[in-house]
């Protein structure tokens, strides 16, 4: 299970775990958080006796959705494992019309949506980046390490995957680093220390002032950062906790403010550098920061 693929998704806010399952080719849903969505419920109590009492109406019924669950171990919030009900896609679109009402419809019409988009795809390539060889080859640190992972995860997707931009942009009013300097600025960050924590996280600031890539600063410049912390600190953040609104707040501050940015970072810290299931998971958090509302 410590190799195993898990991912997790977001609806409204709300978790919802999966499993791959590379045996049979398909991922595994976890049904208590499904319920616990279309039930607007977070006492996880309450959300599994109604999955018991649903799960029991349909067995009488000769269900075929009961038959179709499994059982699986998945990570908790107080960091365990527990045995809990999994249901494949077609089961987990089943359970989805056991609940009347524009919710449970929306919540379907999500689920369905393919993932064949530029960021469902890139979000595969950044899932495999943890197995590559190529991650070890990155240049850490460095502007030229940035554009590497950058290539590596829209590469076929953007004709300018790995290429510092040429136009200005801006976003919510705020205007990154102009383009026509951009090259020098870069540099600059280049050459910024990076041996204490408050060295990298002041340098992540301000590659993200500076915005290098037309789209995809955001999802590449995060696991930059955490290669730097990596190498230098023998640490990993751990992005599943912190919550997106905290992310995006924090990094709306960062530029007059880094100490809020530092202080979320610092509690998320993690020793489990070479854990596949951490990754993963920050890899899904990561692309769900960029998720617009």
């Amino acid at each position: 299970m410590s190799n195993a693929k898990i991912s997790i998704r977001f609806f409204d806010d709300r978790e919802v775990r999966a499993f791959w399952d590379e045996q049979n080719n398909k991922w595994w849903f976890s049904v208590l958080d499904i319920v616990a969505v279309l039930t607007d419920q977070n006492d996880y109590t309450k959300t599994r006796n109604y999955w018991k009492y649903l799960k029991s109406k349909l067995k009488k019924e000769n269900n075929e959705l009961v038959s179709g669950t499994i059982q699986l171990k998945l990570l908790a919030s107080d960091s365990k494992r527990y045995l809990t009900d999994m249901l494949d896609y077609k089961g987990i679109i089943a359970l989805g019309k056991e609940f009347p009402g524009k919710k449970a419809n929306r919540f379907i019409e999500w689920f369905t949506f393919s993932d064949e988009s530029i960021d469902g795809k890139s979000k595969t390539k950044a899932y495999a980046l943890f197995e590559s060889s190529f991650i070890n080859s990155i240049e850490v640190g460095t502007t030229k390490g940035l554009q590497q992972i950058h290539a590596y995860l829209f590469g076929g997707l953007y004709d300018f995957a790995g290429q510092i931009r040429q136009k200005n942009i801006s976003k919510g009013g705020f205007q990154f680093a102009v383009s026509h300097f951009l090259g020098d600025t870069l540099k600059q960050i280049e050459v910024m220390p990076e041996t204490t924590f408050d060295e990298i996280v002041k340098k992540y600031v301000e590659i993200n002032i500076a915005h290098p890539f037309m789209e995809g600063n955001g999802r590449c410049a995060r696991i930059w950062l955490d290669l730097i912390l990596k190498k230098r600190l023998k640490k990993y953040v751990d992005w599943s906790k912190i919550s997106k609104q905290e992310y995006m707040n924090a990094m709306m501050l960062s530029p007059t403010k880094s100490s809020v940015l530092k202080t979320l970072l610092k509690k998320a810290l993690t020793s489990q550098i070479n854990n596949r299931e951490m990754f993963m998971k920050g890899i899904d958090y990561s692309y769900y920061y960029e998720e617009n509302d």
